[in-house]
């Protein structure tokens, strides 16, 4: 071979090498919940790649992993160890408003979900909101800063006004729902009160000590977005063509979630290793007052609140201040 040939040999592996190394990446996080169905439907049925593929990218490697709480998934967001965040509206706040107008300011890509969870009780004297302040000990996912601790904080501010708004907040704790379920059908740790999440609610009504308080509708004030999807200016501006494939992967899942919550119930069992039936995820996820949906709903509402209290330090002017543009067309709140 000669020395030219080489030369070329080299560099051709060499572009090879670069081009395999180069392989975009989609790296999916989210919590425990059923509030992401649309993440399993996407990585199940490939369609990232498959948006990709039809906008010239020939592969895309995508994952996924879960956290407990927002904090730790905003945490993983921030230091570029996971792309897409699936997350309350008011974790996906907290971020927005420390890194709005920084090279790494976070912002919604869609909505995910409305739906209603519940606060529960084992206590037979908790029946009403104006109760709420006989718990003893309220797992929310993470204190101050998850969808259930600002719903609580919202109905302190309902019931005896925006001064008190932090009336239950010693009761909060963190905990996951799954560890939260066992905690209150033990009775165990002072936990006698859950705000509960699907399908972890649908498993505590079965059992006959348990009962309904007040749903997160009733606590808020109204039906209210309950997760979205969520990431960096980054990772939307790093390559424009791969965020177009997954806001129409998002797309796409939301319509298949929407007309086929069995098909999305059986990945999402899948994907958690989870002992329960098709049936009972199905019904889980179609429950009165869910609507899988990319709308947001009522968002601004709860910004406003968390902004009046000062959990974020600035108050947004339009839904469209913490949604990227892509979104914009949207019939939003």
């Amino acid at each position: 071979m000669t020395g030219w040939a080489a030369v070329v040999l080299a560099a051709a592996l060499a572009f090879s090498t670069s081009t395999r190394a180069e392989v975009p990446e989609v790296r999916f996080a989210r919590q425990y919940s059923m509030g992401y169905l649309q993440f399993n439907v996407i990585e199940h049925e490939h369609l990232i790649q498959k948006h990709a593929a039809a906008l010239g990218i020939p592969e895309v490697n995508v994952s996924g992993v879960r956290f407990n709480g927002p904090a730790s998934m905003n945490d993983a967001l921030i230091s570029d160890s996971v792309d897409i965040v699936g997350g309350s509206p008011n974790g996906m706040f907290t971020l927005w408003a420390k890194t709005r107008g920084t090279a790494r300011e976070v912002r919604a890509i869609t909505a995910l979900v409305t739906l209603p969870y519940m606060i529960t009780s084992n206590d037979p004297d908790i029946r009403t909101i104006a109760d709420l302040g006989k718990c003893k000990k309220i797992p929310v996912p993470s204190v101050r800063v998850s969808s259930p601790a600002v719903t609580l904080e919202m109905a302190a501010a309902r019931l005896y006004g925006i001064k008190d708004y932090a009336r239950f907040d010693a009761a909060t704790i963190t905990m996951s729902p799954a560890d939260s379920t066992v905690a209150l059908l033990a009775g165990s740790g002072d936990v006698n009160c859950v705000m509960a999440l699907p399908p972890y609610l649908q498993q505590q009504m079965q059992h006959s000590n348990i009962h309904v308080v007040a749903s997160s509708f009733d606590l808020a004030g109204g039906p209210t977005t309950y997760t979205v999807a969520y990431t960096s200016m980054r990772f939307h501006d790093r390559n424009p063509k791969l965020y177009q494939a997954v806001y129409e992967a998002l797309n796409e899942a939301t319509e298949i979630v929407r007309n086929d919550v069995r098909r999305a119930a059986r990945y999402w069992i899948e994907d958690s290793d989870s002992k329960l039936t098709e049936a009972f995820v199905t019904a889980a996820g179609s429950g009165p007052g869910t609507e899988w949906t990319t709308v947001p709903l009522d968002t601004m509402k709860q910004a406003a609140f968390m902004a009046e209290i000062g959990t974020i330090k600035v108050k947004p002017a339009s839904w469209k201040d913490y949604f990227f543009p892509e979104a914009y067309g949207l019939p939003g709140s």
